[in-house]
C-alpha cells in the first residue's frame, strides 16, 4: 500500500518532501556548514574513544534527489571522522524506490527500504517519508540544526544504557553464490524490553554517475549502502540471543566492499537498543 501511494505522486509532490526536513536552501546550507565543521574537527569535537558507545545512524536518500548529495556526504564524514567522543556513530545508507520513476533509477534502491521508512512515519507520527531523512538510534530525526544542536543530539543518545551486541566468525564461503557468514550475538534484555534483532548486509562504498533525472551529471558516493536487511529473531525479556546468520551476496558484489551491522531494536520500530559494526578484511 506504501508502495502504490508512493508511486501515483508528482514529482512536485515528492519534491516538497524533498525538503521537508526545513526549507531545502536552509537545510543545504546547515549540511553544508556541518561538513566543514567534521572536515576539520575543531577543539570542541574529538575522534570516539574505545569507551564510546554504539550509535546508529540511518538515512533514507536517493540518487534522484537533488537535497540528497550533502546529506550522503555528511553520512561518510560521520562514518570516518567520529566527530563526537561519547559516540561511536555506526551509519546506513537506505535508498528508497519512490523517486525511481522521476527519471533517474536509483541502482541501489529497493522497497524493502521504503517500507522501513514507512514504519519509522507511522512510529514517529509524521504525515509523510521524505528525503534525505536521518534517523538516530530508531528515535530521533536529526533535523538540520547547528553544530551544538548535533552535538547534544549526539550526546544525549549516547548516554542511553545500550545492549551489547558481537559479530563474529565473519566468513565469505563458495564462489557462485557466494555465501557470508557470521555469528550474532547479544545480551539479556531488561524487563522493559522486547526486541528484534537485525542483521544489514552493505556495500562498504559504492560510486554512481548519474545520466539523468535531478542530479544528471553528478558523481555521486555513498557509503554502508544497505543490499540486505534481515530480521533473524527476536530478543526476549531477560534472555540472551545467539544465532548463526547466512546471506547470498549479489551476484558481481566485491567480499572486500562488505561491511555488516547487527542491530537490536524494540519491536515496533522502536528505540535501537544496541548496535555493531564489522568489515570484511579478507
Amino acid at each position: 500500500m506504501t508502495l502504490n501511494r508512493a508511486s501515483s505522486h508528482s514529482q512536485e509532490s515528492w519534491s516538497g518532501r524533498c525538503v521537508e526536513l526545513s526549507t531545502g536552501r536552509e537545510f543545504l546550507r546547515v549540511l553544508g556548514v556541518l561538513l566543514v565543521i567534521l572536515c576539520v574537527v575543531g577543539a570542541d569535537y574529538g575522534r570516539a574513544t574505545d569507551s564510546a558507545s554504539p550509535v546508529l545512524v540511518e538515512l533514507f536518500t536517493s540518487e534522484g534527489c537533488s537535497s540528497c548529495p550533502p546529506a550522503d556526504l555528511l553520512l561518510q564524514q560521520l562514518d570516518a571522522v567520529q566527530p563526537f567522543p561519547a559516540a561511536h556513530v555506526i551509519v546506513l545508507s537506505e535508498h528508497v524506490d519512490y523517486w525511481d520513476h522521476e527519471g533517474w533509477k536509483d541502482p541501489y534502491s529497493s522497497p524493502l527500504l521504503t517500507e522501513r521508512q514507512s514504519g519509522y512515519v507511522r512510529a514517529l507520527s509524521q504525515k509523510n517519508p521524505y528525503t534525505p531523512q536521518f534517523i538516530v538510534d530508531g528515535i530521533v530525526e536529526l533535523r538540520a540544526s547547528g553544530s551544538k544542536e548535533m552535538n547534544e543530539i549526539f550526546q544525549k543518545v549516547a548516554a542511553a544504557p545500550k545492549i551489547s551486541v558481537r559479530i563474529s566468525s565473519l566468513s565469505i564461503e563458495g564462489e557462485f553464490p557466494m555465501l557470508l557468514r557470521a555469528r550474532i550475538e547479544a545480551d539479556g534484555g531488561s524487563e522493559k524490553h522486547k526486541a528484534d534483532i537485525y542483521v544489514a548486509v552493505a556495500l562498504d562504498r559504492t560510486e554512481s554517475q548519474v545520466l539523468h533525472g535531478e542530479n544528471t551529471g553528478q558523481h555521486l558516493t555513498h557509503v554502508a549502502v544497505v543490499q540486505d536487511l534481515t530480521r533473524i529473531g527476536k530478543l526476549e525479556k531477560q534472555t540472551s540471543f545467539g544465532q548463526d546468520f547466512q546471506v547470498k551476496l549479489k551476484s558481481g558484489t566485491d567480499p572486500r566492499n562488505i561491511r555488516i551491522v547487527a542491530f537490536v531494536q524494540e519491536s515496533g520500530f522502536g528505540k535501537v537498543l544496541g548496535a555493531a559494526m564489522q568489515k570484511i578484511t579478507n
